[in-house]
This record gives structure tokens, C-alpha cells and sequence, in this order.
């Protein structure tokens, strides 16, 4: 096992709710307890919780009016209030302090923003405050929420550099199977090759999380392409986190992380792709060099289309001839000035190579 410096801990709904929805009490005291010596033991942790709308539905009940989207803004408005109390007596008791962290999927759609909630996290690090981040359930807008908060803890891990993402869920990890079916068996190692157990993955969810083992295993692989330890593990195993950083944890299923680690600008463009604001089409001769072992910029010659309205400094998509997305960007041009540049060649990259994450990378 290597040597864990930062990590960020996601710890899932069905982690830390009982069947009826109430939150596991002894569990998150149990968890704290673990992370807590990790604290003191030199390792800077984040921890990205679920749990507030579970928390939420078993203190709440909603009238019968009330619409699903409306009982959960409710059950996540009381049930957060409640997790953080827990939270906070149960580090106390470990003469630590934690701090919340409440976010949304637009966040990290604006760079000062991302980098605006990197430097508070930072900070908290610094002067060893255990972060607790949650997506702010209470007035995310549905159509840009993250998937779950395997997405962000996805997000978080990158943006902060850990160099380990270790996702508590349910079950010890990826199986050949249903991990109830007989004959299947848990995928201990995962490398770059993804593809080649995805096939077992059903894409079904279950208990009170949003997400369910392909998420988690989508995002895992994902954040290993970026140079981060990802490892999926039972978080209702006694001292499931004190096992794993020490080895002697025997269940659960290891991300093999790549050895070309990605930049800070690159690793948020990597998790940008639901903020592209407009597409520039390219010519076969662009997409040949941006897809070629050698570093190259987009250059203006060679868009043969824009659509969508942006501006300087957004995100965009960059699509081949046959409309295939081939990456996106960061653009140095408005949408307005590439459309009267077509074919011409401006002073400037439209999308330095810098700023600019490729599917195939």
C-alpha cells in the first residue's frame, strides 16, 4: 500500500442510514473515530458526505401535497443541520474540528469559483479543519446536479490533488456479478482497461443514494486516468478505513491510477463537459493534429463551424467533421468573432493546447 498524504473519503447514504432512514449514529461515531487518527496520524482528509436527506426523511414526514423535489429540499434543509451536529460532537470528542462545506455543480462550471473553493478548503486544511463538503441538495436545480456524491467526491479529489479517492458503499467493491449471485466474484484491480469489466456492472441503484455501482466505477476510472488511488470499499465493515490505509483490508476493488498525472487547468476541464456553452466544428486536418502524439493548439483555419452563444473565457466543445465530440476547451474568441473568423487566421490559438482536454488523452 502507498503512503496516503490527502485523500477525500466519500461515505454514501447507504453507509450512514439504517433501513428505516435514520442515520446510523454508532457508524458515523465509528467513522470519525478512524478518520480522526488518520488526522493525527499526518494524512489530510477530506470528507465528502451523503446522508442529509436520509437524515432529513427520518425526522421530517411531509404532507402528502408536497412534491418529491420539494420533500427532498426539506429533508435536505433539516437532515443537514442534523449530520453536521453529529459530525461536529463526534470530532470534538477527538479534539479536532470540522468545518461544512456546502456546494453545487455550477461551482465548478466558472475557474475564480473553482479556485475560489479550492483556497477555502486549502485554508481548512492548512489549519486542520476536517472539510465535510455535501452538494447543497436545498437549491441545486435538477437539470445541473451532480450525478451523486460520487461525482463530486470525483471532483473534489481531483481539484484538491489527492493522491487517493477511497468510495464507501454498501458492498466491498466491482463484482463479476450481482454480489449476491452465485459464482460472482470481486474484482480486486482495476487498470486502465475499464471497458473490460464494465460489462458487469448492472446499472441499477438502490437504499438512499442517488447513484449506484456504475457511477461510482465511471467516476472512479475517470479520476485513476488522472494519477489518483481510487478504491471502492465497504464502509459498513468495522475499521474499514484504518485497514485499508494500513493493508490489511483484503476486500475491496483497487483503480489502478495512470502514471502521466494531469495539470490543475486540465483536471478542471476534465470535469467540465456539461458546461460547454457552444461547439466549434473542425476541419480533418485539425482533428488529425490535435489527435496527434505532438502538442497542438486549435487554430482558427481550422473551424469549419460554430454554434451556440459564448463568450472569451468559456467552455466549449470541439466536435470532428462528422459531428464526433473529440474534446473541449476553454476558447480565447466569442462565438461572435469566430463566426466572422472562419477559415481565418486570428493572432491567437482559439483554444490553447493548455487549456484544452481531448478524449482520447
Amino acid at each position: 500500500m502507498q503512503k496516503f498524504k490527502r485523500i477525500t473519503i466519500k461515505i454514501g447514504s447507504n453507509v450512514l442510514a439504517k433501513n428505516d432512514g435514520s442515520l446510523n449514529t454508532e457508524r458515523i461515531t465509528e467513522l470519525v473515530n478512524q478518520i480522526s487518527a488518520l488526522q493525527k496520524a499526518g494524512t489530510e482528509v477530506i470528507v465528502v458526505s451523503s446522508g442529509a436527506v436520509a437524515a432529513g426523511r427520518g425526522e421530517v414526514e411531509v404532507s402528502k401535497k408536497t412534491d418529491l423535489v420539494s420533500a427532498k429540499q426539506v429533508w435536505s434543509a433539516v437532515g443537514q443541520v442534523k449530520l453536521m451536529s453529529l459530525y461536529i460532537q463526534r470530532f470534538e470528542a477527538n479534539d479536532l474540528h470540522c468545518a461544512q462545506v456546502l456546494t453545487t455543480k455550477e461551482n465548478f462550471a466558472d475557474r475564480r469559483h473553482y479556485l475560489t473553493m479550492k483556497n477555502c478548503i486549502t485554508s481548512m486544511i492548512e489549519n486542520h479543519v476536517v472539510p465535510i463538503v455535501n452538494e447543497n441538495d436545498t437549491i441545486s436545480v435538477t437539470e445541473l446536479m451532480f450525478t451523486d456524491n460520487d461525482e463530486l467526491s470525483g471532483f473534489i479529489a481531483s481539484m484538491m490533488n489527492c493522491d487517493s479517492l477511497i468510495i464507501l458503499s454498501n458492498i466491498d467493491g466491482v463484482y463479476t456479478g450481482a454480489p449476491d449471485k452465485e459464482g460472482s466474484e470481486l474484482i480486486r484491480k482495476i487498470d486502465t482497461n475499464f471497458a473490460a469489466v464494465e460489462k458487469y456492472i448492472a446499472p441499477t441503484k438502490s437504499g438512499f443514494g442517488r447513484g449506484g455501482m456504475l457511477t461510482k466505477c465511471s467516476i472512479a476510472s475517470k479520476i485513476a486516468s488522472e494519477g489518483i488511488n481510487v478504491y471502492i470499499a465497504n464502509g459498513t465493515r468495522p475499521n474499514v478505513i484504518s485497514d485499508l490505509v494500513n493493508g490489511k483490508l483484503k476486500d475491496f476493488t483497487h483503480f489502478v491510477p495512470h502514471t502521466k498525472k494531469a495539470t490543475s487547468v486540465k483536471k478542471w476541464l476534465a470535469h467540465s463537459q456539461s458546461f460547454a456553452k457552444g461547439v466549434v466544428t473542425v476541419n480533418s486536418g485539425a482533428m488529425q493534429a490535435l489527435l496527434s502524439e505532438k502538442a497542438s493548439s486549435l487554430l482558427s483555419v481550422g473551424i469549419t463551424a460554430v454554434s451556440g452563444f459564448f463568450e472569451k473565457g468559456d467552455i466549449v466543445a470541439i466536435c470532428g467533421p462528422q459531428g464526433e465530440q473529440i474534446g473541449i476547451g476553454k476558447t480565447a474568441y466569442s462565438s461572435e468573432i469566430l463566426e466572422k473568423s472562419i477559415t481565418k487566421k486570428l493572432s491567437k490559438p482559439v483554444v490553447h493546447y493548455d487549456y484544452m482536454v481531448l478524449n482520447e488523452q
